[in-house]
């Protein structure tokens, strides 16, 4: 039996109010008409954390060049309490987890305050050793260029040998491709091209963590015109995202978007990894998400579905909400029923 929608807005801390408030005005105020950023003003709100080589927040990391001819590049996170312990029980190898950070494509970076946070979160408490890619933005690169930043760093770890990227830690054979927002829907495609990819080394990608994914398509489902307003995000924006990040001449119902569409059967191979999709009660993309999760059911995959009714579009980056733990645990369990 489907749960009623939620009718009244979730009871949120000030701080988180005011964050949002904040990001909305921001978001609303840098999008110009013309389908352009003004990239200087966001730089002012957008705040960057810098690697740090000791331990902070239980966790070490450092920045990684893939080509520098697309500034394609990632950070590294490995659970400084988790070296001692690979090092005297070589067993004990943790799983590799590659995330890519939402933003409709557009916004943030793998810098980015919020996901440098949310990251060495996920790698102290999972824990796993993540890696953070930092992939191109629309609308100055438009489709296909984030998909394939995406499956060209999974390429790069598979066959190169990475200072800080000790393999006595990780074990790339049960990789794990995560992401939030418009980052859930590029593991999604990175996932698909990865499932039909025969080349790799010793990289096994197992499982995909699609947290809020950002599809759509050119029907307007119920809990976007119910949502058209939600919190954190609106249907103009996922418009506009979806505007200056497809081809000229696109529409909604491009693969990218809608990738439940006439190519779903083609592009699912068999070897496609299980699946754990999250979804919030005040997310205007829920429809879409949960259609994801039955269509990966009745093509056979494994998949995983978890709600949290009283949740917004970006719930996960403020950890003093009960959720984001909740997640945390989610994602942990799933990866030890994988592993």
């Amino acid at each position: 039996m489907t749960k009623p929608p939620p009718t009244s807005p979730p009871d949120l801390p000030c701080k988180v109010r005011l964050l949002l408030s904040l990001l909305t005005v921001v978001i609303n105020t840098v999008r110009r008409s013309n389908g352009t950023i003004n990239r200087r003003l966001m730089s002012l709100f957008d705040l960057k954390a810098s690697p740090s080589s000791k331990p902070n927040n239980r966790v070490k990391t450092s920045d990684v060049m893939v080509d520098p001819t697309r500034n394609l590049w990632f950070r590294l996170y490995v659970p400084a309490a988790a070296i001692t312990t690979t090092a005297s029980s070589p067993s004990a190898k943790l799983p590799l987890i590659i995330y890519f950070h939402g933003g409709g494509f557009a916004f943030f970076s793998a810098n980015s305050k919020p996901y440098d946070d949310l990251c060495k979160r996920l790698s102290a408490e999972l824990p796993a050793v993540v890696v953070s890619v930092n992939y191109r933005l629309a609308p100055e690169h438009i489709y296909p260029s984030q998909y394939e930043d995406g499956f060209d760093v999974l390429k790069f770890i598979d066959q190169t040998t990475i200072d800080g990227f000790d393999l006595n830690n990780v074990d790339i054979t049960r990789c794990f491709l995560a992401g939030d927002s418009a980052g859930g829907n590029l593991a999604h495609h990175v996932a698909v091209k990865a499932s039909d990819h025969h080349e790799f080394g010793k990289m096994r990608v197992v499982g995909l963590i699609a947290i809020q994914p950002f599809f759509g398509g050119k029907e307007r489902i119920e809990s976007e015109t119910r949502l058209s307003k939600g919190l954190a995000l609106s249907l103009e924006q996922t418009d506009w995202y979806w505007k200056t990040f497809l081809p000229e001449g696109s529409d909604r119902d491009h693969a990218a978007a809608n990738v439940l569409g006439k190519e779903w059967k083609d592009v699912l191979g068999v070897k496609f990894p299980a699946t754990i999709v999250f979804v919030g009660g005040f997310d205007l993309l829920q429809d879409w998400q949960r259609r994801y999760y039955e269509g990966l059911k009745k093509s056979g995959k494994e998949a995983y579905l978890i709600e949290y009714p009283n949740s917004f579009h970006g719930f996960y980056v403020f950890p003093e909400l009960k959720e984001s733990s909740f997640l945390v645990k989610e994602v942990r369990d799933f990866i030890e029923k994988l592993c």
